[in-house]
């Protein structure tokens, strides 16, 4: 990827001499791009965290209910 990103030369010469198809490169490329750019917004990830311990707190509770009830 750095080669074909820095070097100055073209995709297709890079890719004639990795021995790979053009194509391939390409879809490489495209894909290391696509893995770079921030896929969502920006999440505060404190608030997050915070809500997902809450919910995970409900979840418990629900369960530990769910097993008492199940008992009788």
């Amino acid at each position: 990827m750095r080669l074909a990103l820095t070097s100055g030369r073209t995709r297709r010469e890079i890719a004639e001499d990795l021995g790979i198809g053009l194509s391939t490169l390409t879809r490489w490329l495209r894909q290391e791009r696509d893995a770079s750019e921030p896929s969502e917004a920006p999440v505060d990830v404190h608030a997050e965290l915070k809500r997902l311990r809450r919910e995970n707190a409900v979840l418990k509770q629900e369960r530990d209910i769910l097993k008492k009830a199940a008992a009788f």
